[in-house]
């Protein structure tokens, strides 16, 4: 198999204006170390991103520092801080994992660096038009102000050798549980996976005419989230423990579900049940399920702070997430497993081929076999699920 093309050659073949100019942030980028604040709750996640690192110093002398998160919110806090207290230059994040509520929260505190995707070579190999993926993000235009690195779709892992898939439909998963008392959980909703297993139940429930594309009212957050409640209500009873304790994140639902306490578990990753097998942290029976009508799905992106101190630094950083043979290196299961974010149409002939050449896994599904991307609902869809489940059922 031929090389893939290479940097210098992806940055002549974008034309001579942006050959010189993105020359110009390769320079000011040399010699700079990136500090990248990401959630650091997956230790593949963690390598794949030093791996990074020290392609990015081998190839243009740039230093990859992951702060680790275990909230986002952690980081626009901070860049928050530092606007209100005038620090408008050398903020301590130059670059920030980031997407949904945490987006839209710096979008509108204007705590953005500004559009940069289109500067970035390998911006190049992305579907980038106004209904795509890599250019909404819960509904919010990004306006080239994030830039996308790995896609995200709600799936569920089950033991197939104790249980048959589960339910296709979330409105059975009633049923479901009422026949298996105590065989499935979710994480507290305060994390993110268990506010997404009540956005996935909330998209499919809704009624027709509810609109969750917009930013809810009361009065249509009180409309679209009743069937919710309901459903909820009647599922609860069912859940590990009576639904009156919640593993604390995707992570320790996992666990439960290796020590066999439970049946299901679910995930923002379609390959993390074959990456947890290969890890020795599931049985090799575990398969990915995804509902009938398919289930939520978003892009992970990259954001640079409105006062970021290495801001060339932090856009080489983007364009390398984006280059060819790091999504491939991505994508391998015995790396990653993320799925890519580049358009394979855009691709030349070495970089599908690299791609086609990927390993398998039985637990690992094909991109087709998951279905339809049921879009994000509006980021305050999120944010008032999670206080309402709070009022409710924590009291």
């Amino acid at each position: 198999m031929k090389t893939m093309m290479s940097a210098a050659a992806l940055i002549l073949a974008a034309g001579p204006a942006l050959a010189d100019d993105w020359q110009d942030v390769l320079d000011e980028a040399r010699g700079q170390t990136v500090y990248m604040h990401a959630w650091g709750g997956d230790e593949r996640t963690n390598a794949f991103l030093a791996w990074v690192g020290d392609m990015l110093q081998d190839r243009h002398g740039v230093a990859l520092s992951h702060v680790k998160l275990s909230d986002t919110a952690e980081a626009v806090a901070r860049v928050l801080a530092e606007k209100t207290a005038g620090r408008d230059e050398g903020g301590q994040v130059d670059l920030i994992w980031i997407n949904g509520p945490n987006f839209l929260a710096m979008k509108d505190q204007d705590l953005l660096h500004g559009p940069f995707v289109a500067d970035l070579p390998n911006a190049r190999y992305l579907d980038l038009s106004p209904q795509s993926a890599n250019s909404v993000d819960f509904t919010t235009p990004v306006e080239r102000m994030e830039s996308p690195w790995r896609l995200a779709k709600f799936v569920f892992n089950y033991d197939a050798a104790r249980i048959d898939a589960p339910p296709p439909r979330m409105e059975t998963w009633v049923d479901w549980a009422a026949a298996h008392p105590g065989r499935i959980t979710h994480p507290d909703p305060s994390n993110f996976m268990g506010a997404t297993f009540l956005k996935q139940a909330l998209v499919e429930l809704a009624p027709a005419d509810a609109d969750l594309t917009q930013e809810p009212t009361d009065a249509a957050f009180e409309a679209a989230s009743a069937p919710l409640w309901d459903w909820y209500d009647a599922l609860r009873p069912h859940l590990w423990r009576g639904g009156q304790a919640f593993p604390e994140n995707q992570s320790v639902q996992q666990q439960l579900l290796n020590d066999a306490e439970i049946d299901v578990t679910m995930s923002f990753d379609p390959a993390s049940a074959a990456a947890a097998i290969r890890d020795g942290l599931l049985p090799e029976t575990v398969r990915v399920h995804v509902p009938e009508a398919g289930s939520i799905g978003n892009v992970s992106f990259v954001a640079i702070p409105y006062n970021a101190a290495h801001r060339a630094g932090a856009k080489v950083v983007a364009d390398m997430l984006l280059d060819p043979e790091v999504q491939a290196h991505m994508q391998n299961i015995d790396v990653l497993g993320s799925f890519s974010v580049l358009d394979p149409g855009l691709l030349d002939a070495d970089a599908r081929a690299a791609f086609a050449a990927l390993p398998t896994d039985p637990a690992l599904p094909a991109l087709e076999d998951l279905g339809p991307v049921l879009p994000e609902p509006h980021a305050g869809w999120m944010t008032r699920l999670t206080a309402e489940w709070q009022a409710r059922y924590t009291r």
